[in-house]
């Protein structure tokens, strides 16, 4: 796979300086990790940045993901301090304890305003993640109708914005960015098969054979149903074949009885991102 360093010149730079100034304008960092992919969805230069500012991390598209191996990751974060909520914006699960969640870390200010006679001061967040992690949405359902752009695409939210919710918080929404290099290459994978990255910058077609192999390591039986196939007989196929096997039973044949790749890619990707497979973590802790 390419390496995604020549994708995104100059973007992180820019990011990072927009956010470091608009920090103290806000009481809270919301930080978004995708739940299927928390690891590799954590911007690590984030951490650096946000500094000691109070931050709430949410795992979000949580109808999309293994909802025990979700449970296993909020625990992991939490026993490491950092406070984690598990989320799913367009079914509303968990939005409650999101709201409850920023209440308890900002409860000193809370109290602070209370003394002072402010006591419906508004609090300010800022939300930060990767490209397609579900910001717009999380934003849309905070604020009950259609503030920010929603797509299932990586880069629609090209600037920052406010963004008033009904819950008592402003929300700031900063453009989704990823860093410059990935040093472990299975990040980037994942960022590509979940959507971070622009199709239209990848082999779509490698992406799915890589994708292939990973669900028959992390869901095989669900890979398996949904494709009819054979699950003993599967494990013993590199990604090549078993992508071709999978656009074979899907009869996605073009003249002289070849497979069309580009169809089964895009179907695979599809299917696996819209959970149509099933809810499947590629991650766990």
């Amino acid at each position: 796979m390419q390496n995604p360093i020549q994708w995104f010149p100059g973007h992180m730079a820019k990011t990072r300086r927009v956010i470091k100034e608009c920090l103290p304008q806000v009481d809270i960092v919301i930080e978004l990790l995708d739940a299927r992919i928390p690891y590799s969805s954590r911007n690590p230069e984030i951490e650096k940045i946000v500094g000691d500012k109070p931050r709430l991390t949410l795992l979000t598209k949580a109808s999309l993901a293994n909802p025990e191996i979700s449970r296993l990751w909020a625990e992991h974060y939490n026993a490491g301090g950092a406070r984690t909520v598990i989320i799913d914006s367009v079914s509303g699960y968990g939005i409650n304890d999101f709201s409850l969640a920023v209440k308890e870390i900002l409860a000193e200010k809370l109290a602070r305003y209370k003394d002072k006679g402010m006591d419906g001061r508004r609090l300010k967040a800022m939300i930060v993640g990767i490209p397609n992690v579900g910001k717009s949405s999380l934003i849309n359902c905070l604020a009950k109708a259609k503030k920010a752009k929603v797509e299932n695409r990586p880069g629609v939210t090209l600037a920052k914005q406010w963004v008033t919710t009904d819950i008592g918080l402003d929300l700031l929404d900063m453009p989704g960015v990823l860093w410059p290099k990935f040093e472990d290459e299975k990040v980037g994978q994942n960022l590509a098969m979940t959507g971070a990255i622009r199709d239209q910058v990848l082999d779509t077609e490698e992406i799915a054979m890589l994708l292939c192999a990973r669900l028959m390591e992390v869901a095989p039986k669900e890979f398996c149903e949904r494709y009819k196939l054979i699950e003993d007989e599967a494990a013993e196929l590199d990604s090549y074949d078993l992508f071709h096997l999978v656009g074979r039973k899907r009869g996605f044949l073009i003249s002289g009885g070849e497979v069309n790749a580009e169809r089964t890619a895009k179907m695979l990707l599809e299917e696996f991102r819209s959970a149509t497979i099933g809810r499947i973590s590629l991650e766990a802790p």
